[in-house]
């Protein structure tokens, strides 16, 4: 079973013609009948031309919206431009107590981790299933076994054009044997800098994190990516915990995505409320083992998660998920499970979180629905008027908003929000 979600995100094209190999202005000084046949015959074909675009748009249109009317060819709708994207399939392979996700696109083909050496079988398998025969981008997030063992299966059993790595030495045999392979291959292991944009299949990657290195080694060493495809959007950050989050929320990158996999399967260590607040995810994709040692999921990431209205997909509960994005909407193999559980039934949490109960938020959203009727009779701008977070790169309609911490909201016009560079919440808005 397949289930089809369309895609919120609305962007514009430019159509612009071109009339190449009619010279006007010299036929004009060489004979007035040719120029004037020459501007009846282009004012022919722009009709035609126009006519073809119009029907272009509204083709589009009717799809999305059912909407008869057309637009101008000169209006920017890049949602063609989205449609237009090629297809994007992202596997989440559950590889159990690990992380492996397979990205394939336009005949290319992205490992991102690749599981513990118990799974490296079923890794190499599920490619050639896939009719995986190169692996284009081979990334081993950093250099924890269950992340990295599958990897080197896969550079013994594929082609592999680029290794990119984390910048630092790890203490193990298993990093040895990593580091061998890749010599043996001829390969270089390659350390780019955060904000590096790589051209993949119809869409592109960018390197998020690490901003720094830590040479002892560390989770926050984690090779991050943001993948895009058309207007979807899909972060990876492998083990990064929430100083490393936080250096992504500063560095200027845009965040925003449809798809997170929470940061060290779900661990409390990451995944923070700053980081969800850049995020602002649909979906998130927690790779796990059933009943693992670790208790993962943490009940402080399920709950930021459930009070968000994050829709949950777990390997632990549903196996391999895959995605498939057109530029514009997302199909998946399966519905999300919304299993907001902790891994150990015992975890009650550690965190002091900044969300209501969903009874608190229920009285709250109350609450603010009467104040802000009160409001709008004593003032007629009140409905221009928006909540921004501490934190964070949206505007809201309200303070209450699953994405923002309550208690640190402030109110401003929407004029000055945008101003500002914010844009709306798409939770709220």
């Amino acid at each position: 079973m397949s289930l089809r979600i369309s895609g919120c995100k609305t962007l514009k094209h430019q159509y612009i013609f071109i009339w190449g190999g009619i010279d006007v202005k010299n036929r004009m000084k060489k004979r007035c009948m040719a120029s004037i046949l020459a501007l009846v015959m282009m004012c022919l074909l722009g009709a035609c031309g126009t006519d073809k675009a119009d029907t272009k748009l509204y083709q589009k249109e009717s799809k999305e919206t059912d909407s008869s009317s057309t637009q101008d060819d000169t209006s920017e709708d890049k949602s063609v431009d989205d449609s237009e994207a090629g297809d994007m399939t992202v596997h989440f392979l559950d590889v159990g107590q690990g992380l492996s996700i397979l990205v394939q696109s336009e005949g290319q083909t992205m490992i991102y981790d690749g599981g513990d050496r118990s799974t490296s079988s079923f890794v190499v398998s599920y490619l050639k299933e896939q009719n995986v025969s190169k692996i284009d981008y081979l990334i081993s997030s950093h250099y924890d076994s269950d992340h990295m063992a599958g990897l080197i299966g896969c550079l013994n059993a594929f082609e592999v054009d680029h290794v990119i790595s984390s910048d630092y030495v790890h203490d193990s045999k298993l990093y040895t044997s990593f580091v061998n392979t890749v010599d043996e291959k001829g390969l270089e292991m390659e350390h780019p800098e955060v904000g590096t944009t790589f051209s993949f299949g119809s869409g592109s990657f960018q390197i998020l994190a690490p901003a720094e290195t830590d040479p002892n080694g560390s989770n926050n060493n984690s090779v991050a990516i943001k993948l895009t495809n058309g207007s979807n959007s899909f972060i990876f950050t492998g083990d990064a915990e929430a100083s490393s989050e936080a250096a992504m929320c500063n560095s200027g990158i845009d965040l925003d995505c449809d798809v997170l996999v929470p940061g060290h399967h779900g661990s409390a260590t990451a995944t923070s409320w700053d980081f969800l607040q850049k995020t602002v995810p649909e979906y998130a994709v927690i790779s796990c083992g059933q009943d693992n040692q670790y208790g993962h999921p943490d009940k402080d990431t399920m709950d930021k998660l459930e009070s968000m209205d994050i829709q949950v997909y777990r390997t632990d509960k549903q196996g391999t998920i895959t995605v498939t994005s057109d530029g514009t909407n997302l199909t998946w193999s399966t519905e999300p499970c919304n299993d907001y559980t902790p891994g150990d039934a015992e975890d009650q949490g550690t965190q002091a979180v900044g969300s209501e109960s969903k009874a608190e938020s229920s009285e709250s959203a109350q609450s603010q629905a009467v104040q802000s009727q009160t409001a709008d009779t004593q003032d007629v701008g009140t409905e221009d008027q928006v909540w921004v977070s501490a934190t964070g790169s949206k505007y809201h309609s309200r303070n209450n908003c699953g994405t923002m911490n309550p208690d640190a909201a402030t109110q401003m016009s929407r004029l000055e929000a945008e101003a500002k560079g914010l844009t709306p919440c798409k939770k709220c808005y």
